[in-house]
């Protein structure tokens, strides 16, 4: 991937100190302005090519779309719930996460509140600070032989498991990415949902906060769940439903939750607060000194890493980035980039396009076409349109023009670097192009069918002409270019002369109007690459 250049980043709330000076180390120019209101952050965020946050600042669509210049959001922790994703994906800015840096902090968090759940020790502790000793009270349960479910196997699954595993308890899981062998390795246990509520003593929820686990915890599964079951939630407020869920302790179906998250944070549901077998913290997860260093450490590195160009890691809507950080990965989408551009030039007359199907070709190609696709839709959409597509957004922008994408790979015994094909449609008509990477350097090799003597180097200023192939054709078209001041550089001539064909022209500069053009060739299309 082209480093993406990042010269000015906001941070608005408290991190790490850690973080700016890593940042200002590499060159990057840090602004703090903490515990800006929403207008305050849309007039501040147009300066900036970066802003970075923590889970108090709220970037919504409003104050993404005011983001001019906005390439990167940081979220200097794990969850991203309070970044609108959506709208940042369609403005082409990555969201970047820190996926282990609270790891510890929450898994450990999670583990205090299990053990508490099964010996009340907070409740314990604020009888004795009213003058009780109530002994009888506050009997409570081993952890030694009881079920722990897990449902989340991912980090802080994992951390979870291994430690409440060195108090005895067997722990089961669930998790539709994780594999079970995997999990298994680390002794948990892989299972259905509807096979781990009824086993369980105790369930602990590590998943993010989306459709699918909204209300995971519910009436229908605390029905299916074992009487008495304790539940933890150190992830997202609403994985479990908190009206549910007050019902199941007053029914006496749960017998204690531990919540450090709620919907709505501070929490006005008080009566589950409240409620004398609840044990609950204020978000709390990631609170420790060390969370807060290594996530605001961890955020600064990730994006020096990313604007070095070296590596990407915990971008949560750019996961076609990664992939494309090697030199032979950066030919290959300026490749695509500039035959798009060229299509787009070709068709400009024929639109608006409706289809575009890649196909590439060859071992070289055989893991780029994710990339290649973006990288040609972005030089068809980008390229004298305004559109401010990249490889973060493209997908989506084809989608709302109206583009039908299709990609294919092609397993044939072609050059090793492999091949590009493109063809797109638009208004019942028709183009191909077809490229490759030589000598490290994009070039056109066939036009609308039409295969180059020469393969056309995609670069500086170029002329394609489609015309009846004649010697007085050259002479011709530099006498016309000539006279408006353009000198030609290259010539590339068809193969098969046949018919209409195409030449393509290296020029000194474009012409201002290709209508002078229009006696001597059928078709005409100039582009800058």
């Amino acid at each position: 991937m082209a480093p993406i250049c990042i010269k000015t980043v906001l941070i608005s709330e408290s991190v790490d100190p850690r973080c700016r000076a890593i940042l200002e180390e590499h060159g990057i120019c840090v602004t703090e302005k903490h515990n800006l209101k929403k207008e305050e952050l849309i007039a501040e965020i147009k300066d900036y090519d970066g802003l970075v946050v923590r889970s108090a600042t709220k970037v919504t669509a409003d104050v993404i779309n005011a983001a001019d210049n906005l390439k990167l959001i940081g979220r200097a922790g794990t969850g991203v719930d309070n970044v609108d994703v959506d709208a940042a994906t369609k403005k082409g800015i990555i969201v970047m996460n820190t996926p282990g840096g609270n790891t510890i902090s929450a898994a450990e968090l999670t583990c205090a509140l299990l053990m508490s759940l099964s010996r009340n020790v907070p409740q314990a502790a604020m009888s004795m600070k009213q003058g009780n000793w109530d002994r009888k009270k506050f009997m409570g349960a081993e952890l030694y032989g009881k079920v722990l479910g897990i449902v989340g196997l991912g980090r802080i699954g994992k951390e979870v498991a291994t430690r409440m595993q060195a108090f005895g308890m067997r722990t089961v899981g669930y998790d539709p990415i994780t594999p079970p062998e995997v999990s298994a390795s680390w002794g948990v246990e892989q299972m259905s949902l509807e096979q781990l509520w009824p086993q369980c003593d105790y369930i602990t929820v590590h998943t993010p906060l989306m459709p699918a686990t909204v209300g995971l915890l519910n009436d229908e599964t605390f029905a299916k769940c074992k009487k008495g079951v304790k539940v933890v939630n150190c992830a997202r407020g609403g994985i479990i439903d908190e009206e549910a869920l007050l019902r199941a302790l007053e029914s006496g179906q749960c017998g204690g939750a531990g919540l450090d998250v709620f919907i709505e944070e501070p929490p006005k549901n008080r009566p589950l607060v409240d409620h004398p077998n609840v044990i609950s913290c204020p978000h709390l997860g990631a609170s420790t000194k060390e969370a807060q260093a290594r996530c605001g450490e961890d955020i600064a590195l990730q994006i020096v890493d990313m604007v070095n160009g070296k590596n990407l890691v915990g971008a949560v809507n750019a996961q076609i980035l990664a992939g494309t950080f090697s030199q032979e990965s950066q030919q290959l989408i300026k490749l695509g980039e500039a035959v798009g551009a060229v299509l787009q030039s070709c068709a400009t007359s024929r639109k608006p396009l409706s289809h575009a199907h890649i196909i590439t070709q060859g071992d070289y190609m055989k893991t780029c076409g994710g990339y290649m696709t973006s990288a040609v839709l972005v030089g068809l959409l980008n390229h004298g349109s305004g559109c401010r597509a990249n490889l973060i957004n493209v997908l989506s922008l084809a989608k709302d023009n109206g583009i039908v994408v299709n990609e294919s790979h092609w397993v044939t015994e072609v050059a090793a670097a492999g091949m590009c094909k493109v063809e797109v449609k638009g208004d019942g008509c028709s183009f191909k192009a077809t490229g490759s990477v030589q000598g490290g350097v994009p070039v056109l090799l066939g036009l609308n069918d039409c295969v180059f003597r020469q393969p056309v180097s995609l670069t500086g200023n170029l002329m394609f002409l489609q015309a009846s192939a004649s010697p007085q054709l050259l002479s011709s078209v530099a006498g016309v270019l000539a006279s408006e001041g353009v000198q030609i550089d290259s010539f590339s001539a068809p193969v098969d002369h046949n018919g209409d064909v195409w030449y393509c022209l290296g020029v000194s500069s474009l012409l201002p109007d290709l209508g002078v053009l229009k006696s001597f060739v059928k078709d005409a299309a100039q582009l800058t690459i």
